[in-house]
């Protein structure tokens, strides 16, 4: 008897009564070869069955067995596929072949067994893929040549259909690459790279089937990072492009200037508009610079640190008089390539000691002007002497500081009404004047070499015409009270 479980092993079988007569049945059949299409329907026929069917008087069974055995079963004189819409057959998937076999019981025992072989034809329904590594970064110097191979993309159609490449010539970055041949997956450079204009490029590439009518495709983000090479010289900072329109900016390099007294020595020079200091143009690289002072120096009179560009004044100016200034050349040169330089201009100003600030003869001036005298007239002092305001500088025997600055601080009742020039002379819009307003001014002198700033006051009267200028100070308090001068400065004002 055969037991329970070789029973239970069989996974589907058809019973079939027969009657003998001359011979037993199940010795009848033969091995069975068949061929079946990939994503066949449920059903699909595969094979008729190869057990003749004489009557006869005993019974038998048959019974698909094997690895694949599952993929079958029997209907009446077939054997029909074993699938569904959600288990289908794929020759990628379960490979080329199928392999069960058709075992013929007869009275619960095994009489023959018969070997099933299904060949599953391959049919065109997967698109080619990109392989794994193609989705990473490539990584492209700047330095590439034009027309030289820089990278490789991959993809397999697992229907083994040969695949060719083409980039899609609408991606934004497109026109900087090409294939080199169709079938080979080599991408070319087809214009220059440069690190300083764009460290990101980005394409999409196509895999597409050569020789099938489907042309099934597929795409692949191709991403590229622009590595720095080192194709710029030294900049000199801060950096003025000569032209926005340059990519990248060509810089002129900025004079950096500082000021010195004639008994200074043995200091660090702070210049300005900033420290001495270049920085690689590959901002990629960033690679160390040196810096040298290339004339200048009058026999060690500075030093400069190669690494930091610190520059040091060691020992003093004998005579401002004979140097009033020093023009420094400075050099940045790369360390790992001294061919790659900038050179700027270091200006050191040599100035006088400043012991004392400069200060106003007066504290307070006394003007007067006519009204509608004019769109340009001077300002009176009494006795129709001309206005002239003057700060002296005790560090000059003359008092005269050629440096000497002179400006109006904006008031409100006076913008645009006065101007002061350089010889201290003021002069009024007249013809935007009218009696009897009173102005306050604020005059500023200011050292343009050591900064420091003096200001004194400036209290002018607008006459009608014909009225004479005072010839005296006296008696001129009640003009210019504070009183008169607050309610005075707000009439204007508000005119």
């Amino acid at each position: 008897m055969l037991k329970l479980w070789h029973v239970l092993f069989c996974q589907m079988a058809i019973s079939i009564t027969y009657h003998f007569v001359k011979a037993n049945v199940c010795l009848r059949g033969q091995d069975i070869s068949a061929k079946v299409r990939e994503n066949s329907p449920p059903g699909a026929f595969v094979a008729n069955l190869s057990i003749a069917k004489d009557p006869g008087a005993n019974s038998i069974r048959l019974c698909l067995t094997g690895d694949n055995a599952d993929w079958f079963y029997l209907e009446e004189k077939s054997i029909r596929l074993n699938t569904s819409i959600s288990r289908v057959l794929d020759r990628e998937v379960q490979g080329p072949v199928l392999i069960a076999a058709l075992t013929c019981y007869e009275d619960d025992t095994i009489q023959r067994e018969y070997r099933i072989t299904v060949e599953i034809l391959n049919e065109n329904d997967n698109a080619p893929a990109f392989a794994e590594r193609t989705a990473q970064p490539f990584d492209v110097s700047e330095m590439t040549a034009v027309n030289a191979a820089v990278f490789t993309v991959h993809a397999r159609d697992a229907d083994n259909d040969p695949v060719v490449f083409a980039i899609d010539t609408s991606s934004a970055d497109a026109s900087f690459f090409r294939i080199d041949r169709p079938k080979s997956g080599k991408v070319v450079l087809a214009k220059p790279l440069d690190y300083e204009t764009k460290t990101r490029l980005q394409f999409v590439i196509y895999a597409v089937e050569a020789n099938t009518k489907e042309r099934h495709n597929s795409t692949a983000v191709i991403r590229v990072n622009v590595l720095d090479g080192d194709d710029q010289y030294p900049q000199f900072q801060p950096c003025t492009p000569l032209s926005q329109e340059e990519t990248p900016p060509i810089c002129t390099s900025p004079v950096y200037t500082v000021n010195i007294s004639e008994k200074e020595q043995d200091s660090i020079l702070h210049f300005s508009p900033g420290p001495i200091h270049a920085e690689d143009g590959d901002r990629g690289l960033m690679t160390p610079l040196v810096y040298t002072i290339l004339s200048g120096a009058d026999s060690g009179m500075f030093r400069i640190d190669n690494g930091t560009g610190e520059v040091a004044l060691t020992r003093r100016v004998q005579s401002r008089l004979l140097t009033p200034d020093l023009r420094l050349r400075i050099m940045a040169s790369q360390r790992d390539d001294p061919k790659k330089y900038a050179v700027a201009t270091a200006l050191v100003r040599v100035l006088a000691e400043n012991r004392f600030p400069p200060r106003f003869n007066r504290t307070a001036y006394r003007g007067y002007v006519t009204e509608n005298s004019g769109p340009a007239a001077l300002v009176n002092s009494h006795g129709d002497q001309l206005l002239v305001v003057r700060a002296e500088d005790p560090d000059f025997e003359d008092g005269v500081n050629p440096k000497l600055q002179y400006s109006l601080s904006p008031q409100p009742n006076s913008t645009g009404l006065y101007h002061v020039t350089q010889e201290g002379l003021v002069i009024a819009r007249a013809n935007r004047l009218h009696a009897p307003e009173k102005h306050l001014l604020q005059v500023l002198a200011t050292d343009q070499e050591s900064g420091e700033v003096v200001n004194a006051s400036i209290y002018i009267e607008v006459l009608q015409k014909d009225q004479p200028v005072p010839q005296s100070p006296f008696g001129e308090g009640r003009l210019f009270g504070m009183g008169d001068v607050g309610v005075d400065v707000g009439v204007a004002g508000g005119l």
